[in-house]
């Protein structure tokens, strides 16, 4: 099925319409965020908007192979359209880096790595001659694009992932706090009795500012004697706002804060008077998050544990850290119900694939799972 999806793309010469759906049929999800902004109305213009972005996209790649049909007088919209295909993962509109057509080939005899990619669009278009020796050469090159993984070993601890079930529209709100920080504190020490190493608990598990909060901070404090705690929450510091992970160990803690902001979501990715523009325009004049510079670890027991908050756990910049373990921590209730989570999972399989890495991916609402 994924190769006649890519067959598809190489052989037409109307791709627009292929980018347009594929946006809509992939990323319609995005437009549910605005409920939680009094912007209902505007999702049907951000799923048209979605689409018409990635049929441009498309468009532009079919207007290069048109113009080079016309230089050369030979069909070389398929190569293009291939060479396209092949690119397409390196396309980030607004920074956003989820269309990664390889995807397709995850839970498929097939690698999914760029070689075994490379290796398989060139034989699509081998095929297109209808010769028997380009068969033949096609056929032995999707030989070679085979590929079976071994999973990467788990880390040797005992880790408890923690699932919350916290809509977003309450999330937030001042009277669930009492029992937000209840539900969470009743998972830390249900941990505790089962003896586990770890705890991990989600993006914003605690919705506020935790480094602001005393007593809190001082219970975490005390049960982190017993279980190393990791937990998502708020952090402020000189009037910049992050989106942190908090990790507490042995009566301390420490904050690592988010590196990869969501585009449109943490931070709006155009010059600044537009962004602020479009923050008074619809965000009641919120500022955008601040990041991090580079990836961060930390070290539990003597092993060490690369940081991931939600989106940043599918972009490669983190997966290029040494340690082959990684603490993922999401709240997709902003998105249900949709697909989003599944393929938030299935991004973070291509790349723990890929960079040969482990993931404990603790989330608010979807599945909960270590993806290797």
């Amino acid at each position: 099925m994924a190769l006649g999806g890519f067959y598809l793309i190489i052989t037409s010469k109307r791709l627009f319409w292929i980018g347009f759906f594929i946006g809509v049929i992939w990323f319609w999800w995005i437009a549910l965020s605005f409920r939680y902004y009094n912007l209902t109305w505007m999702i049907p213009l951000v799923i048209i908007a979605i689409g018409l972005v990635y049929g441009i996209i498309f468009k532009i790649a079919e207007a290069v192979g048109s113009l080079l049909q016309r230089a050369f007088s030979w069909q070389i919209h398929p190569l293009i359209n291939a060479l396209f295909l092949f690119l397409a993962s390196f396309i980030h509109p607004f920074h956003f880096n989820w269309y990664i057509p390889e995807l397709a080939l995850l839970h498929t005899p097939f690698g999914v790595d760029k070689l075994s990619f490379g290796l398989i669009l060139l034989a699509l278009l081998l095929l297109l001659s209808l010769h028997s020796l380009a068969s033949l050469i096609a056929a032995f090159l999707l030989i070679v694009a085979l590929h079976h993984s071994t999973p990467q070993p788990l880390a040797p601890l005992k880790i408890s992932l923690v699932t919350t079930h916290v809509p977003q529209d309450k999330k937030w709100k001042a009277a669930y706090r009492k029992k937000i920080i209840e539900d969470n504190l009743q998972a830390i020490r249900n941990a505790i009795t089962k003896k586990y190493d770890i705890v991990v608990l989600p993006e914003s598990a605690f919705p506020l500012f935790l480094d602001h909060n005393t007593p809190l901070l001082l219970k975490l404090l005390q049960l982190s004697h017993k279980i190393a705690i990791v937990t998502g929450a708020l952090h402020a510091e000189r009037q910049k706002i992050f989106n942190s992970t908090f990790v507490f160990h042995k009566g301390r803690f420490i904050i690592l804060d988010k590196v990869v902001l969501v585009p449109f979501g943490e931070e709006i990715p155009l010059p600044k008077p537009l962004a602020k523009w479009m923050n008074n325009l619809f965000f009641d004049g919120a500022n955008d998050y601040s990041a991090a510079k580079t990836p961060q670890t930390y070290s539990i027991k003597d092993v060490t544990f690369t940081n991931a908050i939600c989106y940043e756990a599918t972009h490669p910049l983190i997966y290029h850290t040494s340690t082959p373990y990684i603490i993922a921590i999401s709240n997709n209730a902003w998105f249900v119900p949709s697909y989003e989570p599944l393929l938030q999972n299935l991004i973070i399989k291509y790349y723990a694939t890929i960079y040969k890495k482990v993931v404990y991916h603790a989330t608010n609402i979807a599945k909960t799972e270590i993806i290797r």
